[in-house]
């Protein structure tokens, strides 16, 4: 209460929210400006025929994907880029590798060649959606008779609306609140909860028979209500090593304190393995939804079993694949040579642990410890919506709306995001009190 009394005497960063706030209505707006020449009632249509990784994509984009508008690409494109931009920085291109040693001009040079190759991905996955929709139903308007430079004058609109995107959250890193680009992800998430409510509601109070229907609805309400508590938790929770400098000893106080300390997240690797892993996952169940007549096939069959996450064989690649990625990216994002080379420079140590191999030695074990952890904390929020959703389906027969089988991810999303955010606002806070009492 007392950081919301502080917000709204701090008129700047009052500002700062607000125009969060307006970047978010523009958003909205954008998600109903449908696309040039397309009849947005024959996409509609085959979404609603479509739950799973479709129903997802659309879930993630605030609905932009089902109303077939300007961005219905949303900010994915940009996560693809970036996550190969990781990959490739790790001595595979070496002048990235150069770059991300050149400090904040060599970042601000991985974010623009970042940002182009999320333009070309943008345009190639446009080209490609537009195409398969196409070859699924007619969506395009009375009198247009689609050919190549159909698709590709649709290609760079849907591109250009990305870029548009890009743009906003560009606006909200410099001028609002929180990192641009995790706050349109949100903002497309938290766009789709009354749509889910709503949906829960039709289906299980209003439609429902029985004192059975409301249980299941409270059952999914109390679950998202856990599930919200323990990814709080979990973000929050890190392990600390303790670090000693040598040139402060600890019998003089007057120098200021000795020891100090290295906090590792239990989730160092935050949500991208998800998001990695369903990546990988879309592209063949989305192939299969675009051509019907491969489903039917041998090879449908099986690539539906080996990346659809509700069969056995699916299930388990989806697992592997968030193991493998949390792995990666946490020691991508804590590497443990630079954390000993960099205590080294420092004249500090582990205590207990001797400088160089040893202390890299130390912390790799550690984290490759703690990431088991956050590993298996993340299969488990990801995981909870898939059975909660067969059990349920099971019991009623009914299938759960897709809003509610994506919850465990969203809300790992919206939760680390909200964090970082609080976090944010409060520091803004206490720098407008400190400068206060300075003067």
């Amino acid at each position: 209460m007392e950081t919301l009394k502080a917000v709204f005497k701090n008129k700047s960063l009052l500002k700062k929210i607000l125009f969060t706030l307006a970047v978010y209505l523009i958003f909205r707006g954008a998600t109903y400006i449908t696309m040039p020449l397309i009849d947005p009632g024959e996409i509609t249509e085959f979404f609603e025929e479509q739950a799973g990784f479709v129903g997802i994509m659309d879930a993630f984009t605030g609905q932009a994907l089902s109303n077939y508008s300007i961005i219905a690409l949303g900010i994915a494109p940009y996560i693809t880029a970036s996550i190969v931009m990781q990959l490739l920085k790790m001595d595979i291109v070496p002048l990235l590798k150069e770059w991300s040693q050149e400090g904040e001009h060599g970042k601000q040079k991985i974010n623009q060649a970042t940002r182009y190759l999320a333009i070309g991905i943008a345009f190639v996955q446009a080209l490609g959606m537009t195409f398969g929709f196409s070859m699924q139903q007619s969506i395009f308007i009375e009198g247009v008779d689609p050919n190549f430079l159909t698709f590709t004058y649709l290609a760079l609109v849907m591109t250009a609306g990305t870029a548009f995107l890009l743009w906003l959250a560009d606006q909200i890193t410099m001028k609002g609140v929180g990192n641009g680009t995790s706050m349109i992800i949100v903002a497309g998430i938290i766009a789709g909860l009354p749509g889910m409510f709503t949906s829960l509601g039709d289906m299980y109070l209003v439609d429902g028979e029985g004192a059975g229907d409301y249980t299941i609805f409270g059952v999914v309400v109390v679950l998202y209500i856990l599930i919200i508590i323990g990814i709080t938790y979990m973000q929050s929770a890190f392990r600390k090593i303790p670090v000693q400098y040598s040139n402060r000893p600890s019998s003089t106080r007057f120098k200021g304190r000795s020891g100090s300390n290295i906090p590792i997240k239990i989730n160092s690797a935050g949500v991208i393995p998800v998001i990695f892993a369903v990546t990988i996952l879309t592209l063949p169940q989305t192939l299969l939804s675009f051509l019907p007549q491969l489903e039917q096939s041998t090879a449908g069959i099986w690539l539906n079993e080996m990346f659809n996450y509700e069969r056995p064989l699916g299930y388990v690649v989806y697992a592997v694949l968030i193991i493998l990625f949390t792995f990666f990216y946490s020691f991508v994002q804590i590497n443990p040579e630079k954390i000993s080379n960099n205590l080294q420079k420092q004249n500090a140590y582990i205590p207990g642990i001797r400088p160089g191999v040893e202390t890299e030695n130390y912390v790799s074990k550690l984290l490759f410890r703690i990431t088991t952890v956050g590993a298996l904390y993340l299969l488990v929020v990801a995981s909870l919506p898939i059975f909660t959703s067969m059990i349920i389906s099971a019991i009623t027969g009914e299938t759960l709306p897709p809003f509610v089988q994506i919850g465990g991810t969203s809300l790992l999303i919206v939760v680390g995001v909200a964090i970082e955010t609080t976090k944010q606002i409060k520091t803004d806070v206490q720098g407008k009190s400190y400068s206060g009492f300075i003067r």
